[in-house]
């Protein structure tokens, strides 16, 4: 599974910016795709989850009601939208995948990674 993350940039507090995460030709049927971040000199940190086809989600609470996970499944990517963003938004954002339905937080349950994208968002 390769998974190419993309749609980072420079964006000014309370902008917007979409991610894409999109995987290699494959059925995703049974996957979740979980959205994590890492700003400079922090740990990585759980930002949203949801199966790949669609469902539930789950979001972490410093995004809740600014991030929504979407995904167009012809194309067979997932996006972040991103709202009202912050400069404590600022880091890079990684998508991952595994298999199974469970919608993890802990990073360590994710066994594919993009190669991050990074999102700088000045005040």
């Amino acid at each position: 599974v390769q998974l190419q993350a993309s749609g980072g940039g420079l964006v000014q507090a309370g902008g917007y910016l979409k991610l894409s995460c999109a995987a290699s030709a494959r059925t995703f049927s049974s996957y979740v795709v979980g959205w994590f971040r890492q700003a400079p000199g922090k740990e990585r940190d759980f930002v949203a989850a949801s199966r790949w086809r669609g469902g539930p989600t789950n979001y972490a609470e410093f995004v809740k009601g600014r991030f929504t996970i979407s995904r167009d499944i012809v194309k067979n990517t997932v996006y972040l939208q991103m709202n009202n963003l912050k400069p404590e938004d600022t880091a890079v954002y990684y998508c991952a995948v595994r298999e199974g339905s469970w919608l993890y937080t802990d990073q360590t349950q994710y066994i594919y990674w993009g190669q991050g994208a990074l999102v700088t968002v000045s005040s």
